[in-house]
């Protein structure tokens, strides 16, 4: 690998992602639509359970990275997670009323393997402090954000103007081209992400099971369970505080065992993971409420042109990371040039920043049009644009931080405890969303200067509290670079 270019398997992992991404994130833009529109839930109900999904979409990545790390490492990981969801994509696909909520189990499990070992793989391309890691990771999350905009737009439109579980069908299409690329390139990945111990993986238990047989087979009776928490969500608050206090005393006890130095590294890479959680809770309205603040109070047109709203929602915050990845993936390392690259611990104060005054131009949005009750394109359009500003400094940012602060053992447990966190925002998200849920004699009247201030009510108080945090977050900065010690 030469020190300037990225290195080559970098483009594979890019592809394969992008594609599953466009399932993934074209699959969730039609979900609570969906559920709201086809099934007939009310405004709680849909947000609950969609955060349930969020957050078990989420909390799996812990489960596949301890499989991956400890037996059947990343690259057996990824394959069979892209199984999976390919499986979970086809059965949405379905139009049966037991498809819904098995297709999205297929895809919480799969996506357990899938998500954090293929990322886990990106870190697998870098030595260590190589200065190309954060660009690297920019490039690889751009790659995610190609198939999200595609996803998002394309299965948005299919979903709600020709079909619904056309829509879904779309998914499942590019699930499967994603997990093809990735078997046709992996050749090249040489000896990086192979099963830690291949012998002892193979050699069976019990007649002709082997370990792995029971790693696989156990995912597969997962599904049932998920379906049957999908239809006992309000369970999930205990789940989630459970997994979390789990998570965190496994974290705190390895860690006190450690030396110092790699102590410290991982205590500062958990302090910026919990943060994390407070910034996916507001950051993922945007796949919750502001879909139907979208449906329900907006009208979007580009020159006299009317555009689809929920696809338009769905396609700007994956729209506005390919663009401005040009801009930050090669801003870090020139800035690290000339010796002025802001830390990570400060790139996660300045994303909650970003993400408040994200939501206060929403919420100058609202107050523009309280009259009518329909907010214009152009809210969303620069809204969206500081926000995903906000989440470049934290989500391709974190992937980094957690590869190169996590002891080498640790990685992809660590990288699954990442996406929890994401999870546990997730889940929060679903929560906050449901503040902004619309009283049925409000939605009969069909009346959106009516429904507007429950949105902009919950709206402004996001931006001031996001911005009040990155402040708060910036006082700590000192402390968490010392721990990190020659860390960046």
């Amino acid at each position: 690998m030469n020190q300037t270019g990225q290195p080559k398997q970098l483009y594979l992992l890019f592809f394969a992602e992008m594609w599953e991404r466009f399932s993934f994130y074209g699959m969730r833009a039609l979900l609570l639509a969906y559920m709201v529109t086809q099934l007939h839930y009310d405004d709680p109900k849909a947000y609950a359970i969609l955060g349930s999904y969020a957050a078990l979409v989420y909390t799996m990545p812990m489960f596949g990275g301890f499989m991956a790390d400890r037996f059947i490492g990343y690259q057996r990981a990824v394959i069979f997670g892209g199984i999976l969801m390919t499986i979970g994509h086809s059965v949405l696909a379905l139009p049966n009323s037991w498809s819904f909520f098995y297709g999205m189990a297929f895809i919480i499990c799969g996506n357990g393997f899938f998500k954090p070992n293929i990322s886990s793989l990106v870190g697998t391309l870098y030595i260590e402090n190589d200065p190309r890691r954060d660009s690297g990771f920019s490039v690889f999350y751009m790659g995610i954000n190609i198939g999200a905009a595609l996803g998002g737009f394309l299965c948005a439109y299919v979903g709600t103007e020709i079909n619904w579980h056309y829509g879904f069908g779309l998914a499942g299409i590019f699930m499967a081209l994603g997990l093809v690329v990735f078997l046709l390139g992996k050749k090249t990945l040489g000896n990086g992400g192979l099963p830690p111990n291949l012998a002892a993986l193979q050699k069976p238990v019990f007649a002709f099971i082997k370990p792995e047989h029971l790693i696989y087979g156990g995912t597969l009776l997962v599904v049932p369970l998920v379906v049957t928490l999908f239809h006992q969500y309000q369970v999930m608050d205990y789940i989630m505080f459970g997994l979390g206090l789990i998570a965190l005393v496994y974290v705190l006890a390895t860690g006190f065992k450690m030396e110092r130095e790699f102590k410290l590294k991982l205590f500062a890479a958990l302090v910026m993971i919990i943060f994390s959680i407070v910034f996916w809770a507001v950051y993922e309205q945007s796949e919750g409420s502001m879909n139907l603040l979208a449906e329900r109070n907006s009208k979007m047109e580009l020159f006299g042109i009317h555009l689809p709203e929920l696809s338009v929602n769905n396609f700007l915050p994956p729209g506005w990371v390919i663009i401005l990845t040009f801009i930050a993936a090669p801003l870090w390392p020139w800035l690290n040039k000339k010796g002025k690259e802001p830390s990570t611990p400060l790139k996660f104060a300045l994303s909650f920043i970003f993400l408040g005054v994200g939501f206060l131009v929403f919420y100058l949005g609202c107050l523009s049009n309280e009259s009518t009750g329909i907010i214009p394109l152009w809210p969303f359009v620069w809204g969206y644009c500081f926000i995903i500003m906000g989440e470049l400094c934290i989500s391709p940012i974190g992937l980094s931080m957690v590869t190169k602060l996590a002891p080498a053992k640790m990685v992809a447990l660590m990288m699954g405890i990442w996406f929890f966190a994401t999870a546990t925002g997730e889940f929060l998200a679903g929560k906050i969303g449901s503040m902004m849920s619309i009283p049925e004699n409000i939605l009969k009247k069909n009346d959106p200067a009516l429904s507007l201030p429950y949105y902009a009510d919950i709206i402004v108080k996001i931006g001031f509290a996001s911005v009040a945090i990155g402040l708060a977050l910036i006082f700590t900065v000192p402390f968490l670079k010392k721990w990190m010690g020659s860390v960046k």
